[in-house]
């Protein structure tokens, strides 16, 4: 049996900046399937949607993700010899000094600081007359979690830094100026991050014995050798700037409770339901459209045999819009996770499957605690109007974001005082 097809020379344009998120969706529709094989960069490709796709897709040891991202998004993103791009033992030992990082009391440690620093840079936006959180947002994100990883910045540098981190999320999704711009700026954080690497080796620079930047300076590959410097800064920079791009979801958040105010009050009563308005941010907005891999032991599903070296596409964002998952997916309702357990192959913000052994991102927990540490101070401490603005969703760009930013103005700050953690 052959698979749809949809052979359109155009269609590395429909996906990158006519139709973005919705480009796997709409031609699973048309074709009344959950495949079919395209071309995407003149490269044929398998676009795969939905909670069964979602376990093929994520079965251990079936796809590597190395050659599966085009090169001007992975350069800004992950980036060679990141964990990524590995497969079997090496992954799996490079994954688990990832995991070893979110411990109950390491993601605590984080939340405390992103709550303080969210709180800190709140009081200095109250002397501003407006502002656009998604740009402001970067910079308390990016306090703590260099703070987390064991890096003291001084305060002109974790702005530069977060303008960085900005630039390279903003440009990650296409090529043209926008991409240029975020890999010239990637380059200085990179330059920066070897010689964090290089003093923290020679004792130069001192870091928590615990911290994410020294788990990953002592690390060793299953030979007993260290990462090369400029590997090492890679994946320091893969700790901090998934977690800066998190400001993108606490936009998505800020916008949530705009449009629905009654959430406020229940998130602020239970644990239970702030828990369940992040999982839903996490399903409803758009982060990441699709994730590639390639085949690397042949398989046959759906009638179709995939070959070695195949170039598969998963939709997450059509798989979390599914409505043989969600029934209402075009709607807002956190009360959904409230009524049932979703399984790991439903909510695939961050991949599914689990994290130990599938290239699932090891950092989604960082992403829910951080939502929820910014949700309580925002709910307890910070009130601000939002004035009329263009608040839409444009799903043929990727990133999205709201058209507008998020702009607030009148900004307030309780007078409880939050002190820093030890």
């Amino acid at each position: 049996m052959t698979i749809p097809q949809d052979p359109s020379i155009g269609n590395t344009f429909r996906l990158l900046h006519s139709e973005g998120y919705e480009f796997v969706s709409n031609r699973c529709r048309r074709f009344g399937t959950d495949i079919f094989s395209t071309r995407i960069l003149l490269k044929k490709a398998i676009c795969m949607q939905g909670a069964e796709a979602a376990e093929q897709f994520y079965s251990p040891g079936r796809f590597t993700r190395r050659g599966a991202m085009p090169r001007f998004t992975l350069k800004l993103l992950q980036d060679t010899g990141s964990v990524l791009t590995l497969d079997r033992e090496d992954h799996h030992l490079r994954k688990q000094m990832f995991l070893s990082m979110m411990t109950p009391e390491k993601l605590a440690y984080l939340a405390e600081l992103t709550a303080f620093h969210w709180w800190a840079e709140a009081r200095k936006w109250q002397a501003l007359e407006s502002l656009v959180l998604l740009h402001e947002a970067y910079v308390p994100l990016c306090a703590a979690v260099c703070e987390w990883a064991g890096l003291h910045l001084r305060e002109g540098t974790i702005r530069r830094r977060a303008e960085e981190f900005e630039a390279m999320i903003e440009g990650a999704g296409r090529f043209g100026p926008r991409n240029w711009h975020g890999r010239r700026k990637r380059a200085h954080t990179e330059r920066w991050a070897r010689k964090v690497v290089r003093r923290i080796r020679s004792g130069q620079m001192r870091v928590p014995a615990e911290s994410p930047a020294a788990a990953i300076c002592a690390f060793r590959d299953h030979k007993g050798r260290l990462l090369d410097t400029k590997t090492a800064a890679v994946e320091l920079l893969n700790v901090l700037r998934p977690t800066v791009a998190n400001a993108r979801y606490i936009v998505f958040a800020a916008l949530a409770l705009h449009q629905n105010p009654e959430w406020r009050d229940k998130i602020m009563r239970s644990d239970e339901h702030l828990a369940a308005f992040v999982d839903e941010v996490r399903r409803f907005y758009p982060f990441i459209p699709v994730v590639g891999g390639r085949v690397l032991e042949p398989f046959r599903w759906r009638n179709h045999l995939f070959k070695k070296r195949d170039w598969v596409l998963f939709d997450l964002y059509g798989t979390n819009h599914d409505p043989r998952i969600w029934g209402d997916p075009a709607t807002f309702r956190p009360e959904r996770f409230l009524e049932r357990k979703f399984g790991p192959c439903e909510l695939v913000s961050h991949g599914a499957g689990d994290p130990r052994v599938t290239h699932r991102c090891p950092g989604e927990s960082i992403t829910t605690e951080q939502l929820k540490a910014v949700l309580r101070v925002s709910a307890y401490e910070i009130s601000y109007d939002v004035p009329r603005q263009d608040l839409r969703i444009d799903l043929s760009r990727i990133p999205a974001s709201p058209t507008s930013g998020f702009i607030i103005s009148n900004l307030r700050v309780g007078s409880s005082t939050f002190r820093k953690v030890a």
